[in-house]
């Protein structure tokens, strides 16, 4: 399970590549986060160690590959298909 930095930071990454087709600078990822350098870093390793990136060059952020944009959800509501008006009051 992911620690409240790592998924911000997994959001921002992700986010950020599909919309603006680019990744964040460590110094893009310190203002919208609000963390230390020092703390982005750790939370970075971790989600490599996680696989849920691959950071290559540890020098640039630019460098990181997302491999799972978020958390496999362990925990699914089963999908509940309302026959009728009634089945909506008793089983919801």
């Amino acid at each position: 399970m992911l620690s409240d930095a790592e998924r911000k930071i997994l959001r921002i990454l992700y986010n950020y590549s599909s919309g603006r087709r680019r990744l964040p600078s460590m110094h893009e990822l310190t203002i919208k986060t609000g963390r230390t350098k020092q703390n982005i870093t750790e939370a970075l390793l971790s989600l490599e160690k996680q696989g849920f990136i691959e950071w290559t060059n540890k020098q640039h952020v630019q460098s990181i590959l997302i491999i799972k944009g978020w958390e496999d959800e362990g925990k699914k509501k089963p999908n509940r298909t309302i026959s009728s008006n009634i089945d909506y009051w008793t089983q919801y």
